[in-house]
């Protein structure tokens, strides 16, 4: 493999000049019959994904992944007040009915989803939704709602901005390097060795990040009050509230990465817990980390003979109606960079206004 550098940001060119686009569209006031025109030729689904719903008041000082938030408390309202306003909210239940030949899905569908099931989706973001009376799906690492211990690879990236200075070696990924003094180097270092972890097997994954624990004396047991999974109770809350529960596996291993044996595992399992804790069925799955790398057609395969119904990734793009795979739903990313101008223009003409998100731990 390459060397690391520290090199970070998004897509080249991309933010800057849809940024610039959008404040046009909004200053012209171009974006609404842009968005008419193509959403009355283009019969399509749309799926928002989240992670975290956040308020950070020192990005400088915050111990864990910023890329994972998606959104603050005050921009996630706004941006849920648009949906609302302006789109029709549905469920992947509504999505299942009308692929079965039930009630069509309404023109200008939006399904908002959540990866992983951090405790501000329950915190921060529920409220706002029940308020706003908007829907949301929230797929879930069932082992950590049952341990509340943070993710592997949040827990990677909590270790590397609190490591003393000193070497890293991690003979798996080629990596042999001095740890950056500069905070901000050392999140950009975290997001290349997250993109380097996705080539190895998940039981080599784990195996690094429970070395480096016990070599920092950093054990992920611990927890962290910044990284913590919702409980079953407030997924019992939220569900009981309108709010769909869906699957990102056991331990948010990437599927494609392990055998049959625990492929199986991961995607039966998870599912079985959820409809246990829960009461009701769990019928659809998010594929940890996403990307077209993470699932396959031995996962789908997976997938279906467990009993799901519909599957989603985190490629980039929205779904044309009735779509080819339902077990490879494209997804639209929000980032915390958008402003509400971006994300009204994210919605209102998609191919133009998204791109493939620099996030690479969905």
């Amino acid at each position: 493999m390459g060397a690391l550098s520290a090199a970070g940001g998004m897509p080249a060119g991309g933010p800057s000049r849809r940024q610039f686009a959008a404040d046009f569209l909004h200053a012209t006031r171009l974006l609404g019959p842009l968005s008419r025109l193509r959403h009355a030729f283009a019969r399509d689904l749309c799926i928002l994904a989240y992670h975290r719903v956040l308020d950070v008041a020192d990005e400088d000082a915050f111990d864990f992944d910023l890329d994972l938030v998606s959104a603050s408390c005050e921009r996630f309202r706004a941006q849920m007040r648009l949906v609302s306003e302006r789109f029709h909210p549905v469920r992947f239940a509504d999505v299942a009915a009308a692929l079965a030949g039930g009630p069509p899905l309404p023109p200008r569908a939006v399904l908002v989803s959540f990866d992983d099931g951090y405790d501000d989706n329950h915190r921060c973001a529920f409220p706002i939704l029940r308020e706003l009376g908007v829907p949301a799906t929230f797929f879930v690492s069932s082992g950590h709602i049952d341990s509340g211990r943070p993710w592997a690879y949040d827990w990677l990236v909590h270790m590397l901005l609190r490591a003393p200075a000193g070497r890293l070696r991690i003979d798996e990924l080629g990596v042999d390097l001095e740890l950056p003094p500069v905070r901000v180097q050392r999140r950009q270092l975290g997001a290349q060795l997250l993109d380097r972890m996705k080539a190895v097997p998940a039981a080599r994954q784990a195996g690094i990040v429970e070395r480096l624990e016990t070599q920092w004396g950093m054990p992920r047991a611990q927890g962290h009050a910044d990284c913590r999974p919702m409980t079953w109770q407030q997924l019992r809350e939220m569900h009981a509230a309108g709010m769909e529960i869906g699957s990102h596996g056991i331990w948010h291993h990437m599927l494609a990465r392990l055998d049959d044996g625990e492929l199986q595992a991961e995607v039966a399992g998870s599912r079985q817990a959820i409809e246990a804790a829960l009461g009701a069925p769990c019928t659809v799955i998010s594929y940890p980390v996403g990307g077209v790398d993470a699932y396959d057609a031995r996962v789908i395969a997976a997938a279906r003979a467990a009993g799901y119904v519909l599957g989603c990734s985190y490629v980039s793009g929205t779904n044309r109606w009735p779509p080819a795979e339902p077990f490879a739903l494209r997804r639209l990313a929000v980032e915390r960079h958008m402003d509400d101008a971006w994300f009204a223009a994210l919605l209102g003409w998609p191919e133009a206004f998204s791109y493939p998100s620099r996030q690479r731990i969905g």
